[in-house]
């Protein structure tokens, strides 16, 4: 890949006690990137569930390559949470069609299994395009898990709290008990 692309990737997830963790990666050209940054794509924490939604299609069109992956609870529970984020951001990595020369992160920590070139951009969502498109695809694809899964776990509010350690959520566990997707190394008990 050459140097008129930016590539970024973003995680979402890190801080639930339930479900997996998802990284998104998204390779941008100079075009493309300044089109989507003037459609309002940032921050996916700064967006309305509504606009994350409206802007996802645009995201993958425009886009010259991205890629999704994550880490299972199972994983989390195993290696940590720190080492499952790595896994997951290299599977997105490996869905792309062409390896990129750099990426740039969010976020301060560096991705010790990535050989290539890197850079840590604190608050990368609100600074570069690309991650803050990573950070859109990784939160709507999660979400939408979240949502599927509300089905199969009923009780635990996940359409609401995305697998977030709210209160409610909490209080359902009291009620309901634990189940094989939460991460228990993030429960007390």
């Amino acid at each position: 890949m050459n140097d008129s692309i930016e590539v970024g990737i973003d995680e979402v997830g890190k801080g639930c006690i339930f479900g997996p963790i998802f990284s998104s990666v998204v390779v941008l050209t100079l075009n493309n990137k300044l089109l989507l940054k003037n459609l309002g794509v940032t921050d996916s924490k700064k967006l309305s569930q509504k606009k994350r939604y409206s802007l996802l299609p645009k995201i993958l069109e425009l886009s010259k390559d991205w890629g999704i992956g994550q880490s299972s609870v199972r994983e989390i529970d195993k290696y940590g949470i720190r080492h499952a984020t790595e896994l997951s951001m290299m599977r997105a990595i490996y869905k792309l069609k062409l390896t990129p020369l750099e990426i740039n992160i969010d976020g301060n920590l560096p991705l010790s299994l990535w050989q290539g070139k890197q850079e840590n951009i604190i608050k990368g969502d609100s600074k570069l395009t690309s991650i803050a498109a990573a950070s859109i695809i990784a939160k709507v694809k999660r979400d939408l898990l979240m949502n599927r899964l509300e089905e199969k776990y009923k009780g635990y509010i996940l359409c609401k709290n995305k697998g977030y350690g709210t209160s409610a959520h909490f209080l359902s566990i009291k009620h309901l008990g634990i189940t094989d997707m939460h991460r228990k190394s993030f429960i007390k008990k």
